[in-house]
């Protein structure tokens, strides 16, 4: 296949030094980061579910391997994560500039990185849906849309429930609410319409969409 998004039906061939220099770049990253951040224990919070996904990734590399773009894309993810960490995501210095700069009344940067969730995870998740369950057709963009609908969910239940059972006292901090009621239905939504632009331009950027799903090869 020339240019665009690879051939989901099958496994493509990958690039080692590729996979190696991302993993280089999140963990000096991450090892800088982890000096000094704002907060120690928001810091220790929200890189419970960090520490899972990368494991997660180390243990089934050698029996499932996504394509390189899913690597980047959870890879960029995994960077403005680290960098809300640090700071704590109400107080990134990026979402102040963001919020003077728009006369926002809140820091928008956890709601940016929730958006950018469902715009770098549909990607991956679509991929596992053609790939490991084999989910053909038109069917892994919507798919792909409601799992990480249901997953960003998922992690706003979980988050509350480790707020509440670890550190009560960094609920605020850890949640980013921000003092607005509606931050975990925000930041869903945010989410939601990531993951539903990202299969947009998946499907849009195809020449064509064959029985499998993917995209025709040129």
């Amino acid at each position: 296949m020339k240019g665009g998004l690879p051939n989901l039906g099958r496994a493509e061939s990958r690039s080692t030094p590729l996979l190696s220099g991302l993993l280089l770049w999140y963990g000096l990253l991450w090892t800088w980061l982890a000096i000094a951040p704002v907060n120690r224990r928001d810091w220790l919070l929200e890189n419970l579910l960090a520490f899972a996904l990368v494991l997660l990734l180390l243990l089934t590399y050698r029996r499932f391997q996504l394509s390189n773009a899913s690597y980047c894309l959870i890879t960029l993810f995994m960077t403005l994560h680290a960098t809300g960490a640090h700071y704590t995501y109400a107080e990134v210095p990026l979402g102040f500039w963001i919020q003077d700069f728009l006369s926002l009344s809140r820091n928008p940067f956890d709601r940016i990185v929730h958006f950018a969730y469902g715009v770098l995870f549909a990607y991956p998740v679509r991929e596992i849906l053609m790939r490991l369950a084999g989910v053909q057709g038109l069917w892994p963009y919507p798919l792909s849309v409601s799992m990480i609908l249901a997953q960003s969910g998922l992690f706003e239940i979980v988050e509350s429930i480790v707020a509440a059972l670890v550190s009560p006292e960094l609920g605020n901090a850890y949640l980013g609410t921000q003092g607005d009621e509606w931050d975990a239905q925000k930041d869903m939504a945010a989410a939601f319409g990531g993951a539903a632009l990202a299969m947009i331009f998946t499907l849009t950027t195809s020449k064509g969409v064959g029985k499998t799903g993917h995209r025709a090869a040129s």
